[in-house]
């Protein structure tokens, strides 16, 4: 199995924006979202997604913090063909408007109107605890 750095990982997500959160609903049953990078893609093994208190995710997460990411991107990290990012993690729910300026980026005023001061607006952290790739038969692991 190969093994490839975080740095390795953060390059080939930052093509990416749309990442899968998956997540335990309330009958335990997997539910799956897509959420936007939004262009905070310099990857060190946390992820960052902003939404509504009123989500599902968000009560889904505060039952169980254990989520799962997974990403598809058209470039390969060893052959040029697709990659599949599966980014096993636990989800942390922040509600500090500081926190929310250092991920804010300009393209998140089409979906929050009010910037950082959006009401009910909470941001995700997913911290990775394990990180597998699939690269055109080649499969491992990243380097935490």
């Amino acid at each position: 199995m190969k093994r490839i750095s975080i740095s390795e990982v953060s390059e080939k997500m930052s093509g990416i924006d749309i990442a899968i959160l998956s997540t335990h609903s309330e009958n335990g049953e997997i539910a799956n979202r897509p959420m936007s990078n939004n262009g905070d893609v310099k990857y060190n093994g946390d992820s960052y997604f902003f939404t509504y208190e009123e989500a599902l995710c968000i009560s889904d997460i505060e039952r169980d913090p254990k989520v799962a990411l997974s990403y598809s991107g058209k470039t390969g990290i060893f052959t040029g063909t697709g990659v599949y990012i599966a980014v096993e993690g636990l989800a942390e729910l922040i509600r500090d408007k500081a926190a929310f300026q250092q991920h804010w980026t300009p393209d998140l005023d089409s979906w929050f109107d009010q910037g950082v001061e959006t009401p009910n607006l909470v941001l995700i952290k997913v911290k990775a605890k394990r990180i597998k790739f699939w690269d055109h038969g080649d499969e491992g692991e990243a380097v935490l």
